[in-house]
């Protein structure tokens, strides 16, 4: 398959242990249709053409990742877990000559090479966030409720995105969601990613800091919307039984 552009690395965060599902095995590795999470990822990226070997961030516990993919990936390490900004800036060394920098998380195994391949058109100068928008967050949505809330002012532009532990009760009705899906230029995203703070609720640094900083700055955000399904994060053992009645 031909490459959109050979200036367009991808970074998929998994190293996170994923403590709510309950288990010694990292999460990511958890299969979903006898393939462990971050299988369908790799796989979508690989087969959307953006890269032919995405770059994947694991922790120091990282010999079933290793395992399963061996040479079909790049790694980049994440000595202690400190947040998602923590983990981007672990792949600098990696992604050193590119131009743009798509971002995936690991637990997002619905996400299509379809959809991958779409949202790389938007990259241009600006930053490019992937959204979904659910209707409720009632039954098989409810665990939509723990993303984060994309948050505009009134002329409709994205102003912050609010992790749902730092919500206000008003923010926690917002149905518009961050994915977890972005595109960065990568010089911009590397000097600012850290410069991400702590000072929040889980004393972590949050990738999604940088898009206040870009706000700040005058940089256009510009977002896609997410088809729901693909939106569909797993944190837990629930997560995952629902998301297997998904494909």
């Amino acid at each position: 398959m031909k490459h959109l552009s050979p200036k367009t690395g991808v970074v998929i965060l998994a190293a996170g242990h994923g403590t709510r599902m309950k288990s010694e095995i990292p999460k990511v590795m958890h299969e979903l249709h006898g393939k462990p999470m971050i299988g369908h990822m790799v796989d979508a990226v690989i087969s959307s053409g953006v890269t032919p070997k995405p770059v994947v961030v694991v922790s120091l516990q990282s010999d079933l990742i290793r395992a399963y993919f061996g040479n079909r990936v790049e790694y980049a390490i994440q000595e202690k877990q400190l947040g998602t900004a923590h983990a981007t800036a672990a792949a600098e060394e990696a992604l050193k000559n590119v131009d743009r920098v798509l971002v995936l998380y690991g637990d997002l195994p619905l996400l299509s090479a379809k959809t991958i391949e779409n949202f790389t058109k938007f990259s241009s100068d600006h930053i490019v966030m992937g959204t979904t928008t659910v209707l409720n967050f009632d039954e098989e949505r409810k665990t939509f409720f723990s993303f984060g809330r994309v948050i505009r002012n009134e002329e409709g532009a994205v102003i912050n995105i609010r992790e749902k532990k730092d919500c206000s009760t008003a923010e926690l009705t917002i149905k518009e969601l961050n994915t977890g899906l972005y595109s960065f230029p990568a010089s911009w995203l590397f000097v600012h990613v850290k410069k991400a703070e702590n000072n929040n609720a889980q004393q972590e640094y949050y990738l999604t800091d940088v898009i206040f900083m870009a706000m700040k700055e005058g940089i256009p955000i510009d977002t896609v919307d997410i088809p729901e399904k693909e939106s569909f994060g797993i944190s837990s053992q629930e997560d995952l039984k629902i998301a297997q009645t998904f494909m």
